[in-house]
């Protein structure tokens, strides 16, 4: 069966996000951060609230992580739309969060050779308008198994206004 949306060399998507989850639970635990997976609590923009279950957290350090493991869409390295659509998603979900919570993206490197960026710089570049205050965005990279945080809450007026033109 052909699965044109599928990772080349997984055997499913929903595979390659569990393995992903996993790998960012193991990079945090050495970094003394113990978190559990699936991490349910209340979100809402009003007083209406409803359950939302996070990839990672841990509740006593009031931690919260969502992990996305997406990439540039091959052959030509092109935007992956509907993948930056669920990160957005994401951002909203940490807005609607209760403040006080130490909010994290956490995503795979992934480099374009064509577009000189990863997918997170160009997410920071294209959709910085929509990440929370205080929302840290980590890059991982797969094959040293270390991750960095991205300064991206750093940019100037001039800087964004700069980026907003680029897209």
């Amino acid at each position: 069966m052909d699965k044109p949306h599928q990772r080349i060399g997984s055997k499913s998507n929903a595979h390659v996000g569990r393995d992903f989850e996993l790998a960012a639970q193991s990079f945090f635990a050495d970094k003394g951060l113990a978190l559990e997976l699936n991490v349910k609590i209340p979100v809402g923009i009003s007083k209406i609230k409803k359950d939302h279950a996070f990839d990672l957290g841990c509740l006593d350090k009031k931690v919260l992580v969502e992990c996305k493991s997406h990439k540039w869409t091959a052959p030509n390295d092109n935007v992956p739309s509907a993948k930056l659509t669920v990160w957005n998603e994401a951002m909203y979900y940490f807005l609607a969060t209760s403040p006080g919570y130490r909010k994290i993206m956490f995503v795979l490197l992934d480099y374009s050779e064509k577009r000189k960026e990863t997918l997170a710089e160009y997410y920071i570049r294209a959709y910085s308008h929509l990440i929370p205050e205080g929302v840290e965005l980590w890059e991982y990279d797969e094959s040293k198994m270390s991750a960095v945080q991205l300064a991206f809450n750093k940019f100037s007026q001039q800087d964004a206004q700069k980026a907003a033109r680029l897209c």
